[in-house]
């Protein structure tokens, strides 16, 4: 483990392991995603590793404020644990956030508080989030959209959003795993 994920994994434990158990063994679950493709990822393999680790800390009973899990917990981040910015940025915009955003009235303060990284690190923590289940087991995206939409309702805000999410979130997957069969191709 590197200093950002020795960092990153008790401060998600200590947030989510007793309020929220099975979002701590999701979170545990992406993380895993997250190491499985690592050989996409070069040096970004670790910084991947603790936002997706991350990822959900803004669901903890102790942070929620605005009701969007990636600007609360991103908003703690950078205001109370003073984390990588990289790390921020991701778990501010994990998972098409913006989509959320948008329905909460929020997308305005998340874009002009945090600046998205790359398009191959927000799909790989899409990738692995949307391909885990709520109890930290691998999935696929179609059921993970279908399991959130039932968990949630279908006409509910998130049942809606993550709906309207589903195309990108698909693409998204599409292309790491492109990327992760490319690299599994190349020779050693």
């Amino acid at each position: 483990m590197s200093d950002l994920t020795e960092w990153a994994y008790p401060l998600a434990e200590s947030l989510l392991a007793e309020p929220l158990p099975r979002r701590w063994k999701h979170s545990l679950g992406v993380a895993e995603r997250a190491r499985s493709i690592a050989l996409i990822l070069g040096q970004d393999a670790e910084l991947l590793e603790a936002a997706a680790v991350l990822h959900d800390i803004g669901y903890s009973p102790a942070l929620v404020k605005t009701g969007l899990h990636p600007l609360d917990g991103a908003r703690y981040l950078r205001d109370v644990a003073h984390a990588d910015e990289r790390v921020t940025n991701l778990v501010a915009h994990h998972s098409c956030a913006w989509m959320e955003a948008e329905a909460r009235g929020l997308r305005e303060e998340l874009e002009g508080e945090f600046p998205r990284e790359g398009a191959h690190l927000n799909d790989a923590l899409c990738y692995c989030d949307m391909n885990t289940t709520p109890d930290g087991t691998p999935t696929n995206p179609i059921d993970r959209v279908n399991e959130i939409t039932g968990r949630y309702g279908p006409d509910s805000l998130i049942g809606t959003f993550i709906r309207r999410a589903e195309p990108e979130i698909l693409a998204c997957t599409s292309r790491v795993l492109d990327l992760v069969t490319a690299a599994k191709r190349q020779p050693t």
